[in-house]
């Protein structure tokens, strides 16, 4: 256990010695470019499709890969799905645009907020998760939750009633 401190203490003591660790390490940003309604399926297996485009930035100076990013699809306080973004690699200082297309099953409360979607009546949105860095050497620690993005989500109406 001993052996273990001393190299995390030193570490420590290096970045804070160095820079506030606020100023050292950046949380990435995250944020909802588009999301898409592109059909409701009501009988049989009840499933609406969705299109997820999410921009990832990375305020750092270094390279970021994040081995996943795992959140939950919160439309007006109702949890719908998982939303999964595997091996997201950042640029320093820079970011990246991925799509995730989701088949997500529809409960009594999440079809009433997809059918208002289809609609084209707004609906709130938010994405809760977390996400796991690659650390190379140091790991693969998980960080959050947190809420990673949220808005409005309307869409021209994609059903006649």
């Amino acid at each position: 256990m001993r052996l273990l401190l001393l190299p995390v203490a030193a570490l420590s003591a290096a970045v804070v010695g160095c820079a506030p660790l606020q100023q050292a390490v950046q949380v990435p940003t995250f944020e909802v470019q588009s999301v898409r309604l592109n059909s409701l399926t009501l009988l049989g297996n009840p499933t609406a499709n969705v299109t997820l485009r999410v921009k990832v930035g990375n305020p750092n100076p270094v390279p970021v890969r994040l081995a996943n990013i795992a959140s939950r699809l919160i439309l007006d306080g109702q949890d719908v799905g998982t939303v999964n973004l595997p091996n997201v690699n950042l640029p320093a200082r820079g970011e990246t645009v991925q799509d995730a297309n989701l088949s997500l099953p529809l409960s009594l409360n999440a079809g009433a907020a997809f059918l208002n979607i289809a609609r084209g009546q707004q609906v709130s949105y938010r994405l809760d998760g977390t996400f796991t860095a690659d650390l190379g050497v140091l790991g693969q620690p998980t960080f959050g939750p947190f809420t990673l993005s949220q808005g409005v989500w309307k869409q021209p109406a994609i059903l006649p009633f």
